[in-house]
């Protein structure tokens, strides 16, 4: 009698090779902190770019045509914040951090740091008449890879649910999806109109910034679920 090999079962070896973090887990607490600390570094490193006039004797006429440095503060301290506040909507969810996921973030700390220098080559720029364009392809494409890597940092956490917290539904993840996947196409037309017209290009990829200061429907709607199910189980 001839016996046969029975058949490998593929799909719980898929499921574990999907679940399986890189590296070793640890607690995503210290990430956020660690974030939370270089994003309020850059934050504050906007105001130090705006220099104050060195012709006292026209001090007011020297304020007024410092307004491209307050506009580049005034978005770009905006859209630091945004990032602030989504990447503590991302973190919320998540229940730990691998080392490819720590490789992530800290590639988004990386480019949120270089915000202010490309935020003063802007104001720059339109205080010389000269190089908009170009300013503001470049400010355009800081933020475009901010917009990839927070996608990237997203859907590397949910895949298989490797790194997602237990009360994480799968309709909270689609629905911080659906909010972070227009990000890159939205700031890639605005920087491609800035290219013609800088003006116009830098009020698209500004534009989203109230769309993006709003809360994500799915998962409010998976936080008061939770806690109605927390309010009814008894103590």
């Amino acid at each position: 009698m001839r016996w046969r090999r029975a058949p490998r079962d593929t799909s719980t070896t898929d499921a574990t090779r999907i679940s399986s973090p890189v590296g070793a887990e640890r607690d995503p607490r210290r990430v956020v902190t660690f974030s939370d600390a270089v994003i309020a570094i850059a934050v504050t490193l906007l105001v130090l770019e705006i220099r104050p006039p060195e012709d006292t004797e026209h001090l007011l006429r020297g304020l007024i045509e410092l307004w491209p440095s307050y506009v580049a503060y005034v978005l770009t301290f905006l859209l630091i914040g945004q990032m602030w506040v989504n990447h503590h909507v991302m973190f919320d969810h998540v229940r730990s951090a691998d080392r490819l996921l720590l490789l992530l973030n800290t590639l988004l700390l990386m480019d949120i740091a270089f915000l202010p220098f490309s935020s003063s080559v802007l104001a720059h720029a339109f205080e010389a008449g000269q190089g908009k364009q170009t300013a503001l392809i470049f400010y355009g494409v800081t933020y475009l890879v901010a917009a990839i890597l927070f996608n990237v940092i997203w859907e590397y956490a949910r895949y298989g649910r490797r790194l997602l917290t237990s009360t994480t539904d799968d309709a909270t993840a689609r629905a911080i999806s659906r909010r972070f996947r227009p990000a890159p196409f939205w700031i890639a037309v605005g920087t491609v109109v800035g290219a013609v017209q800088p003006i116009a290009g830098l009020v698209v990829v500004t534009a989203f910034i109230p769309f993006y200061w709003l809360p994500i429907n799915g998962e409010v709607a998976s936080v008061k679920r939770t806690r109605e199910r927390d309010s009814c189980d008894p103590e």
